[in-house]
């Protein structure tokens, strides 16, 4: 039996599992198909949230300490595995920004190095950008992750640990539960997957909820209402013969991202239709207008990819993070939305100081299901 088991192999699991097992926990991870294969791989992974003075003061607590974790983790990910997961400090170039006023005073009470620029700047730093805008803010620290690289590099650095297990292609079934010792709380006795065709029971003192947009499903089976709902968001990808840009741009909530081998994304949509991740002819056209008007280069390159994926909703973009109402041994992470990368690592690091007694460096209450109201039936399943 582990100590703990987390459902949900996305780039959070697997980082609460390596932060677990670096305190010497034993760790099972489960996963329904592959890690790091559903929105941790789809996002662009921008390391800072979009418009970052729109969000509570809890998304830029965790944003921020999440900001000065990525280097480490990236160098130490690239040491251990040989894997790079391509931390690249481009800086974010807001085009537009309608709300400037409120965006300096963010910046100014964060600390944060934001700074409005005029075209003389934009055009000096970005000679492709099409013509005509007029103002801009620019953002020189923030860095952008090639998340599918990040994901690779968590799977191979956790598949080398002794501490840890990781079981893909692994559905879960059923969570039993019991009653727990604290006063009316319930506990999770064992968890019931199918794997390659086998039934079999997990058990596990703790359990962890990791499952991105799926978490509200599992945690529905247990009678929890969390509101955490799918969103989609569709993506383009672009690989232009040279380098076009080397800044990300952000103009009208759309966004372009260069990579280091040239490629460019181009993101993205918000289309609520449940589980649904297929692709459309719309959003093609949408997004390559948008991509065009903000770099006309792109009008002679095709795209060479379009894709989508499930972002985990909740309410604010504040994500739950810490133990499940009416349930000792059980645990959530999810509702980050659009913000799952840019949260990841320091996400990761509150609930396991939540999970292990340790002291905060982030005050837990603002992403406490407890302390959210989160709904429990009155008349448990059982």
């Amino acid at each position: 039996m582990s100590e703990f088991l987390i459902i949900g192999g996305g780039v959070i699991g697997l980082l609460v599992a390596r932060e677990l097992a670096a305190a010497g926990a034993k760790v099972t991870v489960v996963e329904q198909g592959g890690c790091c294969q559903e929105s941790s791989w789809a996002g662009g992974g921008i390391v800072s949230p979009l418009y970052p003075w729109r969000y509570s003061p809890a998304v830029t607590a965790l944003a921020s300490q999440a900001q000065l974790a990525y280097p480490r983790l990236a160098a130490q990910l690239l040491d251990e595995t040989g894997i790079d997961p391509e931390l690249e400090r481009t800086g974010l170039l807001m085009l537009d920004a309608k709300d400037e006023d409120e965006a300096l005073q963010w910046a100014v009470t964060n600390g944060k190095a934001l700074h409005p620029v005029d075209p003389a700047f934009i055009y000096e730093r970005e000679a492709g950008l099409a013509q005509g805008f007029l103002k801009g803010l620019w953002m020189p620290d923030i860095a952008n992750i090639r998340n599918p690289r990040l994901g690779q590099a968590l799977q191979s650095s956790l598949q080398r640990n002794p501490l840890v297990h990781i079981c893909e292609q692994t559905r879960v079934l059923s969570l039993h539960t019991g009653t727990g010792f604290g006063h009316g709380a319930r506990s999770v006795s064992h968890v019931e997957v199918l794997c390659e065709g086998v039934v079999e029971r997990l058990a596990a003192e703790h359990v962890i909820i990791t499952a991105g947009a799926w978490t509200g499903g599992l945690l529905e089976a247990l009678d929890v209402i969390l509101p955490v709902v799918p969103v989609k968001g569709q993506m383009l990808l672009f690989r232009p013969p040279q380098r076009l840009i080397n800044t990300m741009v952000l103009t009208d909530g759309r966004y372009l991202i260069p990579r280091r081998d040239n490629n460019l994304l181009m993101g993205s949509t918000l289309e609520h239709t449940a589980f649904d991740k297929s692709t459309t002819e719309e959003a093609l056209r949408s997004l390559r207008r948008s991509a065009e008007a903000l770099l006309p280069a792109l009008a002679e390159c095709r795209v060479e990819r379009q894709w989508a994926g499930l972002r985990p909703g909740a309410p604010d973009g504040v994500p739950f993070i810490g133990r499940v109402p009416g349930f000792e041994n059980v645990y959530v992470n999810a509702g980050q939305y659009r913000n799952g990368l840019v949260l990841a690592p320091a996400s990761a690091q509150l609930l396991v100081d939540i999970v292990l007694g340790r002291r905060p460096s982030v005050d837990p209450k603002p992403y406490d299901p407890v302390s959210r109201n989160v709904m429990v039936r009155d008349s448990p399943r059982g």
